[in-house]
């Protein structure tokens, strides 16, 4: 399905998302009727989820076009966290604790797929986003793979002493500031 946030950023537009911290896919609906948000971030990072919980966000999300997911993953996880999410129809992800460029990096790897050309190592799985066998490792499943957009949260003083660094990797399309992690960190 198109990625509605990736359309935005395409076209250059203005996007404007929530945060969504329980798991049950009702609040998705909820917020999808309301007809006002691009996107959901869903703040994994804070909240309690299982896969078949965020299979159920990814279909709730299903149910509105014009909407797109985001799952935002804590660092010591992001890997797995990020492509389960992918899978289950979760489109974008908002990685957390990135310090450094090569941080960057990685995360952009952790969500391409594992073809030649993308250099990521998300590969072909029988999940929710393929639908559980019949697209994966298609020419749509790459694009869509190639479509996610990567978001990172620059909350570290590493981060900010290589902010032009991080800035200039191919694949970050977002950046968030945690201000209170930050201050911590400095």
């Amino acid at each position: 399905r198109p990625n509605k946030l990736r359309q935005l950023l395409n076209e250059g537009k203005p996007s404007i998302g929530t945060h969504m911290i329980v798991p049950w896919p009702g609040m998705a609906e909820i917020i999808g009727h309301a007809g006002v948000f691009d996107y959901i971030e869903y703040v994994g990072e804070y909240s309690t989820f299982t896969p078949e919980s965020l299979e159920n966000i990814g279909r709730a999300i299903d149910l509105f076009p014009n909407m797109s997911a985001m799952m935002k993953v804590e660092e010591q996880t992001r890997g797995f966290i990020a492509q389960r999410s992918i899978d289950a129809g979760i489109q974008n992800v908002l990685f957390t604790d990135v310090r450094s460029a090569e941080d960057a990096r990685e995360c952009v790897r952790l969500v391409r797929s594992e073809t030649p050309a993308s250099g990521g190592v998300h590969g072909a799985g029988m999940r929710r986003s393929v639908g559980y066998v019949l697209g994966g490792g298609s020419q749509s499943w790459v694009e869509s793979l190639n479509d996610t957009v990567i978001a990172l949260m620059i909350e570290k003083k590493g981060a900010m002493d290589e902010l032009e660094e991080i800035l200039a990797v191919e694949g970050v399309d977002m950046l968030q500031f945690g201000p209170t992690d930050y201050s911590v960190s400095i």
